[in-house]
C-alpha cells in the first residue's frame, strides 16, 4: 500500500483562521485525511512545511507510521523542532492513521489498543470571543448551557495582554468569572485560560481570589517553557494547574512532567506528533499521576475526531475542547461531523477517523489571504500596566 500523492489544503471556514488539511491517497485507492494546527496569519508557513514534508512519504508504505515519524525528525529536521514542524507531522500522521484504519475496517482507537471509554466529554470555548463586560459574559454563559453544556473556558482578562498588570485587570477578571458562576450556579464546570500572559505574581494574586468558586482549572497562568514560574504558581494555588498547548512532543512534556509544574496537560493532537505521539505523552503522564485533557483550537471535523480517537484509549483522560465558532461549518466538509449531546460525543464506530470528508466542500471551501494587521510600533506602544 504505497503513498502517491499527498496534498495541502487549507480551509477557510468563515470565521478567524484557515484550517489546514491534509489529503494522502495510496496505491490501493484508500484516501487518509488529517489536519495541522494553524494560528491566524500563519498557516501559510504551516502549509509549506507540510508540502516540504510531505514530498518524502510519496512511494513509501503507508503503514509505515512509526518510521516515517522517526526519519521526519531525524532525518528532514535534523533533530530541530518548530511549531510549523510538529504541525505539519501531526497533520501527516494523522492521516496515515486514517489510512491504517480504513484499511483494517475498524477505527483508530481499536488499533491503538481499543477504548477506554464510550463517550468523550466536551468543555465549550470560543464562545466569549470579544466579549467585555461581566454582563455580556453572564449572558453568553447562559446561552452555552442552553446548548448543553456543563463545562465552559474563557479568558476573564482585559486586553492588552501584560507580563505585569494593573490591580485593575485584577478586579474586572474576578467580577466577570463571578458573574459568569452567578449566572451557570454551582454545577457547571469552569475552566479559565489565561492564554500565557501573567508573571507569578499576578497569576498567584488572580487564582487566590477566585479559589472559593469552584473554578475547575487555572490554563497556562505563565508561558509554559518558563517550567520554575509555572511550579511556583502551582504551589500557591489550590486551583488545579494546566499546561501543554505550546509544547510539542515527548521531551517537551518529559520536562514539565519531571519537574511537578502542572495537575492537567492539554497537547494537541495537531501539533504535539499526532494521534500515536498524544497517546504516548498521556501515559507518561499517567505515571505521574497527570490528568489530560487535549487542546483543540481545531476544526470540529478532523482534529476532533483525531482527539476522540486518542482520548478513547487514555485511561487519564478527563475533558477535551469543542471550539463553538466552527460547529455549523463542519457539515459543509463532513457529513457526519462529530457533534456532542449534553456535554458528551459517544465515540464513533466507521473506520479510520471515523467521519466521512465531503473533497468538494474542502476544495470549495480554499483557504483565504489575510490583510497584513497592523501591530504597535515603539512610538504608539502604551505604557506598561495602562
Amino acid at each position: 500500500m504505497k503513498i502517491e500523492k499527498v496534498e495541502c489544503l487549507p480551509v477557510h471556514p468563515g470565521w478567524r483562521k484557515n484550517f489546514v488539511f491534509v489529503r494522502i491517497q495510496t496505491s490501493d485507492g484508500i484516501v487518509g485525511w488529517g489536519e495541522a494546527y494553524s494560528q491566524y496569519d500563519r498557516d501559510g508557513a504551516v502549509a509549506a512545511q507540510v508540502e516540504s514534508l510531505g514530498q518524502y512519504l510519496v512511494g513509501r508504505d503507508a503503514r509505515h507510521i512509526r518510521h516515517f515519524l522517526q526519519i521526519a525528525y531525524d532525518d528532514y529536521a535534523q533533530r530541530r523542532s518548530s511549531l510549523e514542524f510538529w504541525c505539519a507531522v501531526s497533520g501527516l500522521e494523522m492521516a496515515l492513521w486514517d489510512i491504517a484504519g480504513k484499511s483494517a475496517g475498524r477505527p483508530v482507537y481499536d488499533l491503538l489498543g481499543g477504548a477506554c471509554r464510550q463517550r468523550i466529554r466536551v468543555y465549550a470555548n470560543g464562545w466569549g470571543y470579544k466579549l467585555a463586560t461581566p454582563s455580556d459574559f453572564a449572558k453568553a454563559a447562559e446561552d452555552v448551557v442552553r446548548q448543553g453544556f456543563d463545562a465552559m473556558k474563557f479568558d476573564p482578562l482585559p486586553r492588552p495582554w501584560r507580563t505585569h498588570i494593573p490591580k485593575e485587570h485584577i478586579r474586572h477578571a474576578v467580577q466577570v468569572v463571578k458573574a459568569v458562576r452567578d449566572a451557570v450556579g454551582p454545577d457547571v464546570d469552569l475552566l479559565l485560560d489565561i492564554h500565557r500572559r501573567l508573571a507569578p505574581t499576578h497569576a498567584i494574586e488572580l487564582s487566590r481570589r477566585l479559589e472559593d468558586l469552584g473554578i475547575y482549572w487555572f490554563e497556562e497562568p505563565c508561558p509554559s517553557e518558563n517550567l520554575e514560574a509555572l511550579a511556583e504558581v502551582r504551589a500557591a494555588t489550590r486551583i488545579p494547574v494546566v499546561a501543554g498547548e505550546a509544547l510539542y512532543g515527548r521531551a517537551d512534556f518529559r520536562r514539565l512532567l519531571r519537574q511537578r509544574c502542572v495537575d492537567i496537560i492539554n497537547p494537541d493532537v495537531s501539533n504535539c506528533g499526532g494521534i500515536l505521539e498524544m497517546t504516548l505523552i498521556a501515559a507518561a503522564a499517567e505515571s505521574e499521576l497527570v490528568a489530560v485533557s487535549p487542546h483543540n483550537y481545531n476544526s470540529t471535523t478532523l482534529a476532533l475526531s483525531a482527539t476522540v480517537q486518542a482520548a478513547a484509549c487514555m485511561p487519564n483522560f478527563t475533558i477535551t475542547e469543542y471550539f463553538m465558532p466552527y460547529e455549523s461549518f463542519a457539515p459543509q466538509v463532513a457529513s457526519n461531523a462529530l457533534k456532542p449531546v449534553k456535554g458528551y460525543i459517544d465515540l464513533p464506530t466507521g473506520p479510520g477517523l471515523g467521519i466521512d470528508i465531503l473533497e468538494e466542500g474542502v476544495r470549495a471551501h480554499r483557504g483565504k489571504a489575510y490583510t497584513p494587521r497592523r501591530f504597535r510600533t515603539a512610538e504608539d506602544a502604551p505604557i506598561p500596566n495602562e
